[in-house]
């Protein structure tokens, strides 16, 4: 995370040791070294939480365009059924043959009447 070498490491223990005192810097080092360990759990809760939100944006938007596209295929296929009903009315109507009137006998029909 940040760039110091050891060299830099030993001047600042040095100065520690300077200006805290031999008896204190355990104790300070041990609270530096808490109040680090606590920053770092709070920056990766930060990172985790920032993450899960980026992930549920990204699931929402996924499920609005699901959706869209859902409702385009619906669209489509209602599209599609109509022209087929009326593809099939269309031809129930040409193969239906004209009907012609039924032959009604007429009184003086000898065909029917074998008197």
């Amino acid at each position: 995370m940040f760039d110091v070498a050891f060299s830099e490491l030993l001047v600042i223990a040095l100065v520690g040791l300077i200006v805290i005192g031999p008896e204190r810097l355990p104790q300070v080092a041990r609270t530096a070294g808490h109040m680090w360990s606590r920053l770092q759990r709070y920056v990766t809760t930060v990172k985790n939480d920032i993450s899960n939100e980026m992930d549920i944006e990204a699931a929402s938007k996924m499920k609005q365009d699901f959706l869209q596209q859902v409702d385009e295929v619906e669209q489509e296929v209602k599209a599609a059924q109509l022209t087929l009903e009326q593809q099939i009315l269309q031809a129930q109507y040409r193969q239906t043959p004209s009907v012609a009137p039924p032959e009604v006998p007429l009184p003086n029909d000898t065909k029917n009447n074998p008197s």
